[in-house]
């Protein structure tokens, strides 16, 4: 039986980060997987990371640029309920801010 799984996350990078561990580490198939903003507005987040911060730091004063407008949603499309626990363990690894099955 196929299975959705969507997850919310703070930051671009927490999503990608997801998706590179589910399609590396559990060999879920990148094109059933899919990032978008939880919204209608483009987003990169709720909080500054990575290139959104002047060298990649953690110090995020110094910017103020990145469309921050909203949580990033991943979305990940399975054929094979088994690897349903492993998806949400990465959700989980990632810190998203929660995980709906349909």
């Amino acid at each position: 039986m196929a299975t959705t799984l969507t997850a919310t996350f703070d930051s671009r990078r927490e999503a990608e980060l997801t998706v590179e561990r589910l399609v590396q580490e559990h060999g879920i198939d990148r094109a059933a997987i899919s990032i978008a903003a939880d919204g209608d507005e483009n987003s990169a987040g709720t909080e500054k990371s990575g290139s959104d911060l002047p060298d990649g730091s953690q110090d995020s004063s110094s910017r103020d640029d990145a469309a921050l407008t909203g949580m990033v949603m991943v979305v990940v499309d399975l054929d094979d309920d088994a690897q349903a626990e492993q998806v949400k363990d990465a959700f989980v690894e990632f810190n998203s801010a929660g995980v709906v099955e349909n």
